[in-house]
């Protein structure tokens, strides 16, 4: 695991201030006084000056990066800059090389796993950024599927497709911004068979359900399906949960929309089958493991 900040002090740094320190000295000023403008040493200032220290060629050739070193040393060489000034200015230069610029490409680079999410304007620090967004919900996913593998009788509700458990994005708006299991939960000679970890865009119909009630009003950020019993019906409906009925062979957000108008605060959504299709029941929450952990606890049990 790298941190944009080791970057920071093993590329930027180094290269920055050795730039810097040259330019200064190219202006008169001596190591000792170059050391006190920078705050640190004049050992460190002559390693700078004498090339003693690795450099970025990225950041070396990088034209804005010239341009900031000769604007501070004009200006803390003529005395015409505060170094106050001078740090702000760098610190904001820093924060631009971090979203999505020079530093959040070598930050790439280092973990590669960042690139998948290949948004330009990735800021790594944005609290609200996708790839953090994505994350949270791939382990909120990961969660549910730990109570689900670990919930007595839960082979016994896998309906013959398969069980999926899912987790939208707070904006989703398709099934690529759900995540689930891909090739679904699967009943294995009476075990839990969990293929794969999470992932966005491979669930089509639980996060077609979901992605429905969404629509239609619902809060819901997650879902569950497990095989149609009136039994679990009951089961849930003692447990506090609101079920309602919709039409298996209509289209699912005609068919879900119409549900949930009926009843608006439904978190149980069923259908009792049809034509060539399997009745399944799904349970909405507000996460994975609240959608787990309501099957979990569906007749009391903890």
């Amino acid at each position: 695991m790298k941190f944009v900040e080791e970057l920071v002090v093993e590329a930027f740094l180094p290269t920055f201030r050795s730039m810097l320190a040259d330019a200064l000295r190219e202006r008169g000023l001596t190591q000792s006084e170059v050391a006190e403008l920078l705050g640190i040493s004049q050992s460190a200032v002559s390693k700078y000056v004498h090339g003693d220290v690795e450099r970025n060629d990225r950041l070396l050739t990088d034209r804005r990066m010239q341009d900031l070193v000769e604007r501070l040393a004009e200006g803390l060489g003529s005395g015409g800059m505060s170094r106050v000034q001078a740090l702000v200015e760098a610190e904001v230069f820093v924060r631009q090389l971090e979203q999505g610029d020079l530093l959040a490409q070598l930050h790439e680079e280092a973990m590669p796993e960042l690139a998948e999410y290949g948004d330009d304007r990735f800021a790594v620090h944005d609290p609200d950024s996708p790839v953090r967004e994505a994350e949270r919900t791939l382990t909120s996913v990961r969660r549910g599927l730990r109570i689900v593998e670990n919930t007595s009788g839960f082979a016994g509700l896998i309906p013959a497709v398969g069980s999926n458990l899912v987790e939208a994005l707070p904006g989703a708006e398709g099934i690529e911004d759900v995540a689930a299991v891909p090739g679904r939960i699967l009943d294995v000679k009476g075990s839990v068979a969990v293929p794969a970890g999470p992932e966005f865009g491979v669930s089509e119909h639980v996060a077609s359900v979901l992605l429905a009630a969404r629509a239609a009003g619902s809060d819901a950020q997650a879902a569950l399906n497990v095989r149609y019993d009136p039994a679990l019906v009951a089961a849930l409906s003692e447990a506090g949960h609101e079920a309602v009925e919709f039409d298996a062979e209509a289209e699912i957000e005609t068919a879900v929309a119409e549900a949930l108008s009926a009843q608006s605060d439904a978190d149980v959504l069923y259908q009792t089958g049809g034509e060539g299709v399997e009745p399944i029941l799904y349970v909405l929450a507000a996460d994975a493991p609240a959608a787990a952990r309501a099957v979990r606890d569906r007749d009391g049990d903890r």
